[in-house]
């Protein structure tokens, strides 16, 4: 569990500051439509509640990332815009709370992974079955 969950914990924090660049970066440009806006906010939205199930309850960031994204997009320009920054300056700091906390998510269920052998294997498998199966039929004494 101890590297899959780190492993897993940094997917999630790396998908989350992934998505907060897309907002909070320089580069980035603005979201043109409105449509762009409520996407951009359902990623955030997303991201917060997977990493607030790895951040202990009563943290500050999550409360607040929280309240933030319970609450709807504003329908005109300036506040949409707005908002989604405050929501991207959320995220960011609930990734650093998780970062911070060193916490390990909760373990998923675990499903039985099994081994998926090369296919130079599995061509050796069956040449040695076939050379095998070679040898017995040749010292079956013949009639």
């Amino acid at each position: 569990m101890g590297v899959s969950g780190s492993v897993q914990q940094r997917d999630r924090t790396v998908a989350a500051t992934e998505a907060v660049a897309l907002v909070l970066d320089e580069t980035s440009p603005l979201p043109e439509s409105a449509s762009d806006v409520e996407e951009l906010a359902q990623r955030l939205r997303g991201h917060i509640s997977q990493l607030g199930v790895v951040v202990p309850p009563g943290t500050t960031a999550l409360r607040s990332a929280q309240q933030l994204a319970s609450e709807g997009v504003p329908d005109s320009y300036i506040p949409s815009r707005v908002y989604l920054v405050k929501l991207a300056e959320a995220t960011q700091a609930l990734v650093a709370a998780v970062l911070a906390h060193g916490v390990v998510p909760v373990q998923t269920v675990c499903r039985r992974r099994w081994w998926k052998p090369r296919i130079n294997v599995l061509r050796g498998v069956v040449f040695a079955v076939a050379l095998a199966c070679l040898v017995w039929a040749a010292s079956v004494p013949r009639a």
